[in-house]
């Protein structure tokens, strides 16, 4: 018996060391982000690296805030050419702006949707249920490029082209996510369901209240899976985004770095910025995360 919890107590001690180098070398490239943001020009090309900055600058950052500037918030009413505008502010601060704003309404909404199709294709039988989900099985495998030129005239019609809608809209409907909730919608018990039909509840309190609570954490998953994924989508910004004020962080500081030579400083200061939204949102889900991932895996 001792021997059999030494060598458990060994596996533990072992298991925390491999865990702990792992996360340091995940964390260590944020870290070297950070505290070079805060490090002269000198510093951070020197031969041999400062691990720890040794004279603290805020030049960085000043760059970053004091090249351009931009309306702070813009009101461009979809499928319209209406447009209102706010004062002007560094554009840093207005692409930050525009960057929380895209990836959060395209969080919410796709969550908005991927529960209710999934819900839909898990619990409810309909004609064509079969062929819609192997759809969406195979829309995951399609690369976004293959309907790159259709969705680009789609949006221009709309008049969504250059507008931060044009990067919303495309991740609204993605497949992953239906895919995801509807292996959690399938471990809803069919019983209560029933119980519901029976007591008088309607399709919308039966899925607002039963259904939505149980698969809660494959959404909690999902908003950090989307949040993510529409965050660091540089390449549909590129495509969809071109004026100064509907740029997003990644895409203002390419722009940044495309009209001055090469500062790492001012990509290191802008990074450290556009870092601080996606440590919130895996702080505030991050409970989710793993149920997510490791729920909707097996089920189905």
């Amino acid at each position: 018996m001792k021997k059999k919890l030494d060598g458990g107590k060994v596996y533990r001690i072992f298991s925390v060391i491999v865990i702990t180098i792992v996360a340091i070398g995940f964390a260590f490239p944020l870290y070297w982000i950070i505290t070079g943001s805060f490090k002269t020009s000198a510093a951070i090309n020197a031969t041999s690296p400062q691990w720890w900055p040794e004279e603290w600058v805020l030049d960085n950052y000043r760059k970053l805030f004091s090249r351009q500037v931009a309306p702070l918030w813009e009101v461009h009413i979809p499928f319209t050419e209406i447009l209102f505008s706010g004062p002007q502010v560094p554009a840093a601060i207005r692409w930050l702006l525009n960057t929380v704003f895209m990836a959060v309404v395209s969080m919410i909404l796709t969550c908005a949707t991927a529960a209710m199709a999934g819900y839909a294709l898990a619990k409810k039988r309909f004609v064509g249920r079969t062929v819609m989900f192997t759809l969406i099985v195979c829309a995951m495998a399609l690369p976004k490029q293959v309907i790159l030129i259709p969705l680009l005239r789609e949006m221009s019609a709309m008049n969504l082209y250059n507008t931060i809608w044009a990067v919303i809209f495309p991740i609204v409907g993605w497949p992953f996510g239906v895919f995801l909730i509807k292996q959690f919608a399938e471990g809803i018990p069919g019983e209560m369901m029933e119980a519901a039909k029976i007591d008088g509840a309607s399709e919308w309190k039966t899925f607002s209240e039963i259904a939505l609570p149980m698969i809660k954490p494959g959404i909690g998953a999902l908003a950090i899976f989307t949040f993510i994924n529409s965050w660091n989508d540089y390449f549909m910004q590129l495509i969809m985004l071109s004026s100064t004020s509907n740029l997003t962080i990644s895409l203002g500081i390419a722009k940044l770095q495309a009209e001055n030579a090469t500062d790492f400083g001012l990509i290191m200061a802008g990074a450290s910025l556009a870092a601080i939204p996606i440590i919130v949102i895996f702080l505030m889900f991050q409970k989710y995360f793993t149920k997510g991932i490791t729920m909707g895996a097996v089920k189905g």
